[in-house]
This record gives structure tokens, sequence and C-alpha cells, in this order.
């Protein structure tokens, strides 16, 4: 998955329900569509939170169906 011109490898046979993960990043808007489309493709049910970790702002991904 491409997001903001890098390169992110999400294991995506194991992206369980209740599964998340974080993709650092600067233009949150931008990024969430482009997550957004490859969940779903791929058919899953997700929520995405724009978030701040360890300082580092990007956006967190739940499956959540």
């Amino acid at each position: 998955m491409k997001v903001n011109g890098l390169e992110y490898r999400v294991d995506w046979r194991k992206f369980r329900v209740g599964a998340s993960f974080f993709v650092p990043c600067l233009h949150l808007a931008k990024s969430k569509e482009t997550v957004a489309a490859v969940t779903k493709r791929l058919g899953y049910k997700v929520l995405i939170k724009p978030v701040i970790e360890e300082g580092i702002k990007g956006l967190r991904v739940w499956r959540i169906k």
C-alpha cells in the first residue's frame, strides 16, 4: 500500500478483527482516502482515526468487521 509516496507492507491475511496498525503521515485526509480505498477493495470494515503516537502524527487503522 502506497501512502504519501511511501510503500507500506501490510500482511492483510493476518489483519484480523480487533487488530490495528499505525501509518505515520502528514497529509491525513489524503492518506485516509488511500487506506479506505484499499480496505474497501479487500472487503474489510475499518475505523480510521488521526492520532499522535510517541510524538508522531499519523493514522491508526482498526479492523472492526
